[in-house]
């Protein structure tokens, strides 16, 4: 027999972990109203009235543009633990800091010259 001792607390963790959006979602699905209205199945929009079909096509530029956003805030997000304990760092993770941002400058660049940072 397989026993694994000490992992009981775990087993507990995952067991709730498991029944709370079980639990939840049993919840909401006995609470929830039953009749279905003709509103409830249209578009909120601010409360506007929707006018048209919802499924319209953007043009790439605005995906782009939103790509290009994401990718440079999820990468300064990286550079924050780094300022933080620059101090203890040392020279080393300086100069990696710095190949870092030169990649990112370079990736700017890129990005600037195919356009991808343009609206019109």
């Amino acid at each position: 027999m397989f026993v694994l001792s000490g992992y009981e607390y775990l087993l507990g963790f995952l067991l709730v972990c498991s029944l709370v959006p079980i639990l939840a979602l049993s919840t909401s699905r006995l609470v929830r109203p039953k009749a279905g209205f003709p509103e409830r199945r249209t578009t909120y929009e601010s409360g506007v009235e929707p006018i048209g079909g919802a499924w319209i096509q953007f043009n790439i530029r605005y995906y782009m543009f939103a790509l290009v956003f994401v990718v440079f805030d999820v990468e300064t997000v990286f550079l924050y633990p780094w300022a933080v304990a620059f101090h203890r760092l040392g020279v080393l993770a300086f100069i990696e800091a710095l190949i870092f941002i030169t990649i990112l400058v370079i990736a700017l660049v890129y990005a600037w010259r195919k356009g991808a940072l343009e609206w019109s």
